[in-house]
């Protein structure tokens, strides 16, 4: 390994909490995963628990053609499924083994115990499957099935008690974030099916410190993708209505502490969600992976979810809506610090919305897979925002890593106006300031940086694939078909460029892009 491949990891590692580095070596070590015994006693009997699906499952499997279809990608087995199918990449994998399409409308109970079935005959040879996150959300899956469908069946009830033994000895905690609170959302479920008091220690433990943790004061979730935000919003309205539906197995305090937390999440996901349904596409966030925000809301509202008004802070993104737009500002840092697999090398990216319609667009995700897609989604110039001499904000890599980061600072705020500076170039000595300022019908963008970069400093501007190729002319980009104009002051350069923008995994369609070069000061000015 050479020298800068080494300081690469040390500036990744360097973040990482004493925890995360204690699990990697332990699992590493013990390798206990698929050699743990789970041949242990069988729990007695318990009664069957209610459930009541409120969000049903994309459909993503067809019966008659033993079809299933995952990221924007179909694939028919001829004869027996292969759960442990991978030509498709890892994550594909994982969505097969979920079982989310269980719980998709078209599910006939029968197909469903069948799949199952089919599963536990295979339980001996499964790979990824056996990883604790599939199992996390593969039991809840199961769970949610045979509890709405009345079904019980021992041979399925001792699987998923030893899957659940599994998980409860390999919980995630070299990764924490989204992964430890997938574990511990799974092992409430698990508690209230088996009846198991140790499997609802450990949750109700892990939920309370790891919802402090990762829920911000103003309700972001710490990893900062609106998708994530989405996902585990309704992971925890499930768990609230798990307590509710079976109010005589626990009584206790953790669902008054649920409802709290999922009240922040509410507010935060009221005021990031647009006008028009959807969410900012920032960090790894893209389509048809969540469940959608007015889904979400209403859900909420049927379980009595109290209502809060809080303004954006901590998760760093601001809001501002007018008559006729909406602007998505990202002023914050890269989060969480020691788990920023989600995050990208974004600062002071913004987004914009008019009329519903969107016009300045975050390019999104269509991988997760370590190639050179995942790295140019996740790199500066997939964003709009500042980059110079090609240098990275932000040294994301390897896929989920991130070494050397910006930092934010001197942030200044007024009702029509945000300014703020960040550090991600400070080794080459540069210090970039942008200045956004808004009004009914323009919005201004000042872009500074501390000294000159002989012109090496670009300008990304990236427009939604619904729009036509800009005009431009002289100083100005025109979009004629929606009646905006844009201008530029102290540029050296203008250039229009297609791009790939994101509609989904493996699912991307040509936009424009405006890359505009300067050398310390750009002043951009958008007429609405």
């Amino acid at each position: 390994m050479d020298i800068s491949k080494i300081k690469l990891l040390i500036n990744t590692v360097k973040y990482l909490k004493p925890i995360q580095v204690y699990y990697r070596f332990y699992y590493f070590l013990s390798n206990r995963l698929f050699s743990i015994n789970v041949d242990g006693k069988f729990p007695p009997s318990f009664t069957l628990i209610n459930w009541e699906s409120k969000l049903k499952s994309s459909f993503s499997y067809t019966d008659k053609e033993k079809s299933f279809s995952f990221l924007n990608i179909t694939h028919q087995f001829s004869e027996q499924i292969d759960w442990n199918y991978s030509e498709h990449g890892k994550l594909w994998t994982y969505n097969l083994n979920y079982f989310d399409f269980l719980n998709q409308k078209e599910m006939i109970r029968e197909s469903g115990v069948n799949l199952i079935l089919d599963y536990i005959k295979n339980d001996i040879i499964l790979k990824d499957g056996k990883e604790p996150y599939p199992i996390s959300l593969r039991g809840m899956n199961w769970i949610k099935f045979l509890a709405e469908n009345k079904i019980r069946d021992p041979e399925i009830d001792k699987t998923l008690n030893n899957h659940y033994k599994i998980l409860f000895a390999n919980l995630e905690y070299h990764l924490l974030g989204n992964h430890l609170l997938e574990n511990a959302f799974s092992l409430l479920f698990g508690a209230y099916y088996f009846q198991n008091e140790k499997l609802y220690r450990k949750a109700k433990k892990l939920l309370i410190s790891e919802l402090n943790e990762q829920i911000l004061k103003d309700g972001g979730h710490f990893e900062l993708s609106p998708m994530y935000h989405q996902i585990i919003f309704s992971r925890l309205l499930d768990c609230i209505q798990l307590i509710k539906l079976n109010k005589s197995w626990k009584k206790d305090n953790l669902l008054l502490f649920l409802e709290a937390k999922v009240s922040l999440m509410n507010s935060w996901l009221q005021k990031i969600t647009y006008k028009n349904g959807e969410i900012p596409m920032v960090n790894d966030s893209t389509y048809d992976i969540s469940p959608a925000s007015d889904e979400l809301f209403s859900y909420a509202e049927k379980l009595g979810i109290p209502k809060q008004d809080i303004q954006l802070s901590e998760s760093g993104y601001r809001k501002i809506k007018l008559n006729n737009y909406e602007l998505l500002l990202d002023i914050g840092n890269v989060g969480a610090s020691y788990n920023p697999a989600h995050a990208h090398s974004d600062t002071f990216n913004f987004e914009l919305i008019k009329d519903g319609n969107p016009i300045f667009v975050d390019t999104g995700i269509s991988t997760y897979e370590k190639n050179a897609i995942r790295q140019n989604e996740r790199a500066t110039c997939s964003h709009n925002t500042v980059q110079i001499d090609n240098i990275e904000q932000t040294q994301v890599w390897g896929g989920f890593r991130v070494a050397n980061r910006a930092k934010v600072s001197k942030i200044k705020e007024s009702k029509n106006h945000i300014e703020a500076v960040h550090d991600g170039y400070k080794k080459e000595g540069f210090l970039h300031k942008r200045n956004f300022q808004w009004q009914e019908n323009k919005i201004i963008l000042k872009d500074e940086i501390n000294k000159s970069t002989n012109n090496k400093s670009k300008a990304f501007f990236h427009l939604h694939s619904s729009i036509k190729k800009p005009l431009l002319k002289e100083n100005k980009i025109i979009l004629n078909d929606l009646e905006m104009l844009i201008e530029f002051k102290g540029f050296n350069n203008i250039v229009i460029a297609d791009y790939q923008l994101s509609e989904g995994f493996n699912k991307t369609k040509s936009a424009y892009k405006i890359i505009v070069t300067f050398d310390q000061k750009l002043t951009t000015t958008i007429a609405i």
